[in-house]
C-alpha cells in the first residue's frame, strides 16, 4: 500500500486559504510542523518555569489568602505548561526528555524569569506585566491560531490568564495606598518593565522566523505585540501615580519608548543601565543565550523530583 507523501507548504497555505484548520501532523508540511514544535516549546517552557518563580516570592504573601491565590495562579501556570507540552507530545516530542533531560540553559523561555522575584511586590508586578504579556501573546494565538488542537484548548488558558493579570492589578491598587509600598512598586517597574518589552523578542526588521506569521501560528509581529502590550500596560501604571519610560504618541498612533531599548542590565542588582546607551540586539541574544542567574535553579526544581525517583529505582 503507497504510504501518501507529506504535505507541502503550499497544500498547508491552501487548506488555510479555505478556512480550513490543521488539525493533525498529516496536514502539516514539515516546515510547518517544526515552527509549531517551536512556538509551543517557548510558551510550554514559559508557563513551567514561572511555577518555580511565582512559588519563591509567594512565600513573602502578606497573609494564608493571598499565599492561596498565589499557588491558585501557580496551578494555573503548571496546567497551562501541561497542555503545550501535550500538544507536542501529540506531535512527535519526546516530551520527558525535553522536560526533566534537557541542560538549563536549552529552556527557551522570555529572560525575564531568570531574575529572581524577591518579595510579594514583585511578584504582583509580575502578574501585572509578565502575565499581561502571556495573555497579549495567547490571546492573539487564541484568536488567529491555524492549529485546532491549540485553538480550542486556549479558550481555558485565556480565561485564567486574565484572571492572573487582574490579580496584578488588583493587589497593585492596595499597595499603592501607602508610600512605603509606592516606593517598592515603582522599584520593581523600574527594572520590571523594560525586561517586559523585550519579552516579545526582535524587533520585526530582524525576526528570524518568519513562519509563524506566514502559516498564521498568530496574528501580530513581535512590534505590534509589544505596542498591544504597552497600550494597557502604560495607562495602568499611569493611573496610579507611576512612572514608566514609554508614552502615548497620539499624533503617531503609537507607544514610545523613552529610554535607550534594547539596553545592558544589571541582573545582580536589578538594574539598568541606561546611562551607557542603546547596545545592539546581537548584545541582547548574547545574554539571553547565557541565561540569567535563576535559570539553573529553577530548572533543577523542576527536575530534580523525577531524577531522584530514578535514582531510588536503580538502586
Amino acid at each position: 500500500m503507497a504510504v501518501a507523501a507529506p504535505a507541502t507548504d503550499a497544500d498547508v497555505l491552501e487548506r488555510i486559504r479555505s478556512g480550513k484548520l490543521i488539525e493533525h501532523v498529516g496536514q502539516m508540511s514539515p516546515s510547518y510542523l517544526e515552527g509549531m514544535i517551536r512556538i509551543l516549546t517557548v510558551s510550554a517552557d514559559t508557563e513551567l518555569i514561572s511555577a518555580p518563580a511565582y512559588y519563591n516570592a509567594a512565600q513573602a504573601a502578606p497573609h494564608l489568602n493571598a499565599f492561596g491565590s498565589a499557588t491558585a495562579i501557580i496551578q494555573d501556570e503548571l496546567g497551562h505548561a501541561h497542555i503545550a507540552y501535550r500538544l507536542m507530545r501529540d506531535l512527535g516530542v519526546d516530551t520527558e526528555q525535553l522536560i526533566y533531560e534537557r541542560p538549563a540553559a536549552r529552556f527557551k523561555y522570555p529572560y525575564a524569569f531568570d531574575v529572581p522575584l524577591d518579595s510579594w511586590v514583585e511578584l504582583v508586578m509580575a502578574n501585572a506585566f509578565y502575565d499581561r504579556a502571556g495573555f497579549c501573546l495567547l490571546g492573539d494565538i487564541y484568536q488567529t491560531t491555524t492549529f485546532g488542537p491549540w485553538k480550542r484548548a486556549l479558550v481555558k488558558v485565556d480565561k485564567e490568564e486574565t484572571f492572573h493579570l487582574r490579580h496584578g492589578e488588583n493587589w497593585m491598587k492596595k499597595i499603592a495606598q501607602s508610600a512605603e509600598g509606592r516606593d517598592e512598586i515603582q522599584r520593581a517597574i523600574d527594572w520590571m518593565f523594560v525586561l517586559t518589552l523585550e519579552w516579545f523578542g526582535l524587533p520585526d526588521d530582524l525576526k528570524r522566523h518568519s513562519e509563524q506569521l506566514d502559516f498564521g501560528f498568530k496574528g501580530q509581529s513581535n512590534d505590534q505585540l509589544r505596542q498591544t502590550w504597552m497600550s494597557t500596560a502604560v495607562p495602568l501604571v499611569e493611573s496610579l501615580g507611576f512612572h514608566v519610560p514609554a508614552h502615548d504618541d497620539a499624533a503617531a498612533g503609537r507607544y514610545v519608548i523613552d529610554c535607550p531599548f534594547p539596553a545592558e542590565f544589571d541582573a545582580e542588582n536589578k538594574r539598568w543601565l541606561f546611562e551607557e546607551g542603546p547596545i545592539s540586539w546581537d548584545r541582547v541574544l548574547e545574554r539571553w543565550k547565557q541565561r540569567g542567574p535563576m535559570n539553573a535553579q529553577y530548572v533543577d526544581t523542576i527536575q530534580r523530583g523525577k531524577q531522584g525517583l530514578e535514582r531510588l529505582a536503580d538502586a
